[in-house]
C-alpha cells in the first residue's frame, strides 16, 4: 500500500527481505492444495473447465483483489465456448438441478443465490419457465444472471428485458452475468 511522503507524492512502504505478508486463510489454503485440488475448489465458482485450470495455474494468490482482478481477467480471455460450459453448470432460475452436473457446494451456492425464486407467486414460476423456454430456444443455452439480492419478480423482469436481444449482444451480457457470479462466489470460497 502506497503512503503519502507529505508533498503529495507516493511512496511505497519499505519492507523487510524476511517479512512475511500474511495471507486470507482461504487464499493461503487455495495457494497451498496440488493443481487438481485448487482446479476442483475453482470449478465451484465457475463451472468453465479451462477458467479454473488456468486460474489455478495463476496461483499463488496475494489477496481477494488479486484472485478477483485475475479471475475477470482469464474469464474475458475465454472463448464463448467456454463461457457456454460455464453456464451449463447452472440451474434455470427455478429449478434445482443444472444441466451439466456439478458438486454439492456448487449447487448449495445456486439454491442460496436463487433464494429469490424460491417463494414466488405461481404465475412468476409459471413465467420464469415459458420465458426460459423461450431463452434457451433462442439462445441455445440457458438464462443467466446475478440472482444474488434478486427477487424472482426482478429476475423475470430482467428476462423479459433480454429476451429481444440478438445472439451475439446477449452472449456478452450473460458472461458479464457470469462474471458477477463467479466473484460472489471466489468470496464464497476464500471465506468458507
Amino acid at each position: 500500500m502506497a503512503v503519502s511522503a507529505g508533498s503529495g507524492s507516493l511512496v511505497e512502504p519499505k519492507r523487510l527481505s524476511s517479512e512475511r505478508i500474511e495471507l486470507e486463510p482461504g487464499l493461503e489454503r487455495l495457494n497451498s492444495l496440488p493443481a487438481n485440488e485448487a482446479e476442483a475448489e475453482l470449478g465451484k465458482c465457475c463451472g468453465s473447465t479451462k477458467w479454473a485450470r488456468r486460474m489455478a495455474a495463476e496461483r499463488p494468490f496475494t489477496n481477494a483483489e488479486h484472485l478477483v482482478t485475475l479471475a475477470d481477467r482469464v474469464w474475458w480471455s475465454l472463448e464463448p465456448d467456454d463461457w457456454l460450459e460455464a453456464f451449463a453448470s447452472h440451474p434455470k432460475i427455478g429449478e434445482n438441478k443444472a444441466v451439466r452436473a456439478t458438486n454439492a457446494v456448487a449447487q448449495s451456492w445456486a439454491a442460496q443465490e436463487q433464494s429469490g425464486a424460491h417463494n414466488a407467486a405461481k404465475e412468476t414460476v409459471s413465467s420464469l419457465a415459458e420465458l426460459n423456454r423461450q431463452y434457451e430456444e433462442k439462445f441455445g443455452y440457458i438464462y443467466i444472471v446475478c440472482a444474488t439480492g434478486k427477487s424472482s419478480e426482478e429476475m423475470l423482469a430482467i428476462l423479459r428485458e433480454r429476451l429481444p436481444n440478438d445472439p451475439e449482444t446477449e452472449l456478452r451480457i450473460a458472461a458479464r452475468e457470469q462474471a458477477r457470479i463467479t466473484k460472489l462466489r471466489l468470496g464464497k470460497l476464500i471465506n468458507q
